[in-house]
């Protein structure tokens, strides 16, 4: 029988790519129903390893993708909202979590893929309400998870005439470790161990493969979507590093660990699928799920082996920024009114810390170009925003406290303080912004533009310092010198957009570098004057702090 061999790769990699886009649109609008809940509810609930496993599992499920929670976990390690340690446990509930997956495939429902995809495109085009699109979209993409499904299915069909193909799986049958290798390599090109997966219960299903070839590719599927860890802690902290190492390890034991039990598996999964009379897909459904549970309850107990080990193939300190406050005791609002100002007031010193060194990377990333100063600053911003939430939320329950006058204006200078530390980070948030523009569409800035910028910005930095400490300790002396530098920022500013203008005038500097040079020197400015906003609560408030 002649094989269309053309059609068959069309129609398996169209399936495929619709397959993939629908798994993809289905988790973006999980994830955009769920909102920010997600990355708090991993933020939370991850105190202990097992409740790791749960919120890893939790989130899984409700994302549809392994792959995103792991990266999710990356990103939290990288930013400083997660330890290493706490990671690991999140990573193995994703493994549970992605077998849902699976299960859904296990149903069998690609006769409905259609029209599932027609309803959802019906939310999505006829109706405003934002939560509705999302739902529409979810359905959309779960939808076109299961036609995809079926085109890759109808593809698949001519395999079992290819003689190349039946030699394969023969190959597979005979050497669970050539499995093993062409699992993890699928994966890795298509970045989703659900695609792989599903791939291979539709393989089973048609026949074209067998349960004892199958179950390796298995295996090897769960190694191949670590990739996806690896390739977004690139570039990322210490801590992010190890979380995707420990992802890598903990896929590849459980690998060895099952391959080496291979035959009491195989087994166990025909068992089940004589006892519970499941179908091709539902039996690789509960093959996977078994694995990844029996995977997480056996390594479960060695999760502090396992952090030993990836710490010491991954040297170094794991977070640079702590994005969560260090003081603020809830307990000490009832207790001691008085200690908890003077705990929140030590929260905003650390903000006042970071502020400044958000800003001092700012200035190494204009002048070097290197990444790593805006990754810093940036991870700063998002920990001056954290940090803000944070305080405030305290300072509002503080308030409901009996509080004296005294107490009362030291509560009142705090606010205001937090809320001028956090617009410092907008503003030098704004700069990276600026200088990401300038880098990217190679605007030159004179060697004079250069010089004022660090002139400018040396005095800004000295201006932020110098405001923190003036609050720290309360000194009339250094807030007053944070005024006079403050209006020594605003002659500079003014002298600097005239000598701009006159570059202008003259050709010497662009209209692009220009508008660039003189944001820059705005937002230095607007950070001076939030500088002196908190000096001028020290020497107005001086009396009673």
């Amino acid at each position: 029988m002649d094989i269309d061999v053309q059609k068959m790769i069309f129609e398996f990699i169209g399936g495929l790519g619709i397959f993939l886009f629908g798994l993809k649109y289905m988790a973006d609008g999980l994830q955009r129903t769920a909102g920010d809940r997600l990355r708090e509810l991993l933020d939370r609930f991850t105190r202990n390893p097992l409740m790791g496993v749960i919120a890893g599992t939790v989130v899984t499920v409700l994302l549809q993708s392994s792959s995103t929670t792991t990266v999710l976990t990356v990103g939290l390690v990288n930013a400083g909202f997660m330890t290493f340690r706490q990671a690991i446990g999140v990573i193995m509930g994703a493994n549970i979590g992605t077998t849902m997956t699976a299960f859904i495939i296990g149903f069998d429902i690609k006769a409905y893929g259609l029209p599932i995809l027609a309803v959802g495109a019906f939310l999505l085009f006829f109706f405003k309400s934002k939560k509705v699109a999302n739902i529409g979209q979810t359905l959309f993409g779960f939808g076109a998870l299961f036609f995809g499904l079926e085109v890759m299915s109808g593809g698949m069909k001519p395999l079992r005439s290819m003689q190349a193909f039946q030699d394969l799986t023969v190959s597979m049958s005979d050497n669970p470790i050539l499995g093993v290798i062409v699992g993890t390599l699928f994966t890795v090109i298509v970045q989703s161990s659900s695609a792989t997966i599903g791939i291979l219960q539709q393989l089973l299903g048609e026949g074209l493969v067998d349960l004892q070839a199958a179950i390796p590719v298995l295996f090897g599927d769960n190694i191949g979507t670590t990739i996806t860890a690896v390739l977004a802690s690139i570039g990322a902290s210490v801590g992010a590093k190890r979380a995707a190492f420990a992802h890598v390890i903990f896929n590849v034991l459980g690998a060895t660990v099952f391959l080496i039990l291979l035959v009491p598996f195989e087994r166990y999964v025909n068992w089940l699928q004589s006892t519970m009379n499941l179908e091709a897909e539902m039996t690789i459904a509960f093959a996977h799920g078994s694995f990844n549970l029996a995977n997480t309850i056996v390594q479960f107990p060695f999760i502090a082996v396992l952090a030993w080990i990836v710490i010491k193939l991954v040297p170094g300190d794991e977070s640079l920024i702590d994005h969560k406050p260090q003081h603020l005791d809830p307990i000490f609002i009832e207790q001691s009114p008085s200690l908890a100002l003077d705990q929140a007031k030590e929260e905003v010193i650390r903000m006042g810390e970071y502020a400044y060194k958000g800003l001092e990377e700012t200035s190494l990333y204009l002048n070097n170009k290197q990444q790593k100063h805006s990754e810093v600053a940036m991870q700063i911003e998002d920990a001056l925003n954290n940090l803000d939430r944070k305080i405030t939320d305290y300072l509002v329950d503080l308030s409901q406290a009996s509080l004296s006058d005294e107490e009362s204006h030291k509560h009142s200078a705090l606010m205001d303080s937090v809320r001028d530390l956090e617009r410092i980070g907008d503003h030098f948030e704004n700069i990276i912004e600026l200088i990401d523009y300038k880098n990217s569409n190679k605007v030159n800035l004179t060697s004079q533009a250069y010089e004022d910028l660090n002139t400018m910005f040396d005095l800004t930095l000295m201006t932020v310092k110098q405001a923190t400490k003036a609050l720290e300790n309360m000194s009339r002396e250094e807030a007053l010198a944070v005024v006079q530098k403050e209006n020594e920022l605003d002659r500079m500013e003014r002298s600097y957009r005239k000598k701009h203008i006159i570059r202008l005038n003259e050709g010497v500097c662009t209209g692009q570098a220009g508008i660039v040079f003189v944001d820059m020197i705005s937002n230095l400015e607007r950070i001076g004057d939030h500088a002196v906003n908190i000096a001028e609560e020290v020497l107005g408030e001086k009396e009673s702090l």
